[in-house]
């Protein structure tokens, strides 16, 4: 098969649809189960390039959770400790296999952003994997694979429309990639480049001390930043995403929306989050939104009289501003990459309250003194990549 009609193209009144093989060669996507659409085919096809390149690059399964053709969320399969299995409601289901962490950290780093999300897997999807994903609002998963069992699993998902996509591991694309916009054909060369240690060898700081953990989670953000629409910023730590600013015309405004995710994240592990008391039968869903606006500026949408009792059982207490300082003031050691040279220092200054350690960005602005002044000043240790990596 060289082409599948599509229902529709990004919206309804879009027609005709179709994915298809310009040389007639035969697509290296089959679909098992469901009807994928056109925005199915890109968040698909874009993560699945995510999580081969992070595969290659750690040496880990790895997952994703996109939306809208970015990331929001990306992580290779390291062991889940207590409090991340709490706050990725997967405590329940006991010791997960490594692909199966994988998707539960790609998938809790943004839980807001990654309802209704499109999955992809580096490895062969095994039944631990499917059963976190069937109890999760999701539309589809692309894999080079699936056991009998999860592929069962998979197909009662969604009454049986579940979209299940299976990729050839092998499928090599041509090194040239075509688009049209506006009845205009656009051609590039395609994004070739390989994150690897020596990307990041030259650290134009005086901290020039990155640990091996370090080193994975850089790769990461840059690999994220690779599939992410820009401008974007990605915060990594424990080898996952934890916070993803993509589509932003400012390079500022990146590094603040994907800080505060950063911080939603590492909020949500606190006692005070940890310790609230839904009522029996609250949806996933809406135990996210509760505790993001818990979390947030507009709490009293779940505190005021009236509204608390339809979600926890006990009224839990305000959560400070002060208090959320205090306890943000505990994350440390934080990647933060970006796709382009931060022309300012107020970046560095936004990442440090994230608490942000470890820096990767391409540099070659002309206030690049002021910005490594800036991470000396905290003591970060900041690599030029020399490369830009911006997604369109």
């Amino acid at each position: 098969m060289n082409e599948i009609q599509l229902k529709y193209g990004c919206n309804p009144n879009q027609k005709p649809s179709r994915i298809f093989m310009e040389d007639g060669s035969e697509l290296p996507v089959t679909v098992l189960n469901g009807r994928p659409g056109y925005i199915n085919f890109l968040d698909a096809l874009n993560g699945w390039q995510l999580v081969k390149e992070l595969k290659k690059a750690t040496g880990l399964p790895a997952a994703t959770s996109f939306k809208h053709v970015s990331p929001a969320g990306a992580a290779v399969g390291l062991p889940l400790d207590e409090t991340l299995a709490k706050i990725y409601w997967v405590a329940d289901l006991g010791e997960l296999s490594p692909l199966a962490c994988a998707y539960a950290r790609a998938r809790g780093a943004d839980r807001m952003s990654s309802f209704g999300d499109f999955i992809a897997l580096s490895d062969v999807c095994d039944k631990d994997t499917a059963r976190l994903i069937k109890r999760e609002v999701s539309d589809g998963v692309i894999a080079p694979g699936y056991t009998d069992e999860a592929l069962e699993m998979l197909r009662a998902k969604k009454n049986g429309n579940y979209n299940v996509i299976q990729i050839d591991p092998s499928y090599i694309p041509a090194p040239i990639e075509r688009k049209q916009v506006y009845g205009i054909s656009f051609e590039q060369g395609r994004n070739e480049l390989d994150c690897n240690d020596e990307l990041l060898s030259n650290i134009v700081t005086k901290n020039k001390d990155i640990p091996e953990s370090a080193m994975i989670d850089l790769k990461i953000s840059l690999i994220t930043l690779k599939y992410t629409q820009s401008n974007s910023v990605c915060y990594v730590k424990g080898g996952q995403a934890i916070g993803i600013g993509a589509g932003q015309q400012s390079r500022i405004h990146c590094t603040r929306l994907a800080g505060q995710k950063a911080d939603n994240w590492f909020l949500r592990q606190s006692p005070q989050v940890l310790g609230l008391q839904f009522v029996d039968k609250l949806g996933r869903p809406d135990r996210d939104n509760a505790i993001d606006l818990y979390i947030g500026d507009e709490y009293m949408d779940v505190l005021a009289d009236g509204a608390w009792e339809k979600i926890f059982k006990v009224k839990p207490p305000v959560f400070t501003a002060e208090e959320k300082k205090a306890w943000l003031a505990k994350n440390t050691d934080v990647i933060c990459g970006s796709d382009a040279f931060f022309p300012f220092s107020d970046n560095i200054e936004r990442a440090h309250k994230s608490g942000v350690k470890y820096i990767a960005q391409p540099g070659g602005s002309v206030r690049d003194d002021a910005v490594i002044e800036c991470a000396d000043k905290y003591n970060m240790v900041m690599a030029f990549t020399g490369i830009r990596l911006f997604h369109h």
